[in-house]
């Protein structure tokens, strides 16, 4: 089995005037979130063996959260900012584990959730979606999962 987690950044701060979309912050419900929902991932023993995140601002500070709790280096890829379902998938193919974590931004990560899951999934900030994917190997498209979590913080 091959597993994938998606996970959304954190809520951003959009009340920074001057800032571009990629330098905005999280600001303090962001804050609180990612270290939580870090933690709650951290608690389930999953350990990936990359964690890939967008180089935005409040994408990277969400994945240095999870790559703190979860005890695995943080990589950090400018595709992955905007990134379309194919981007999402290529990365998580392409990065050369079993086990990926992705940190990034819809639509894309809801689009690809939704894929994996068979129906609508809505990617909200800083939500934990999980998918194990039978086989030893990475399929060349996402496949439909039939077991898969989805872990939002509340």
């Amino acid at each position: 089995m091959v597993t994938l987690v998606l996970v959304r950044h954190a809520k951003s701060d959009w009340g920074v005037a001057g800032v571009s979309d990629h330098e905005r912050p999280l600001n303090d419900r962001g804050q609180r979130d990612a270290p939580l929902m870090a933690a709650t991932l951290a608690e389930t023993d999953f350990r990936p063996d990359r964690l890939l995140s967008s180089t935005a601002l409040r994408a990277r500070t969400t994945a240095e959260a999870f790559a703190a709790s979860l005890d695995v280096p943080l990589e950090t890829m400018p595709e992955l900012y905007g990134a379309s379902v194919p981007e999402l998938w290529d990365a998580a193919t392409g990065a050369g584990g079993r086990s990926v974590l992705i940190v990034a931004h819809d639509p894309g990560l809801s689009e690809l959730a939704s894929e994996l899951a068979g129906r609508p999934v809505t990617m909200t900030t800083c939500a934990v979606a999980t998918f194990p994917i039978p086989g030893d190997r990475w399929p060349a498209l996402p496949p439909v999962v039939d077991e898969w979590s989805i872990q939002t913080p509340r």
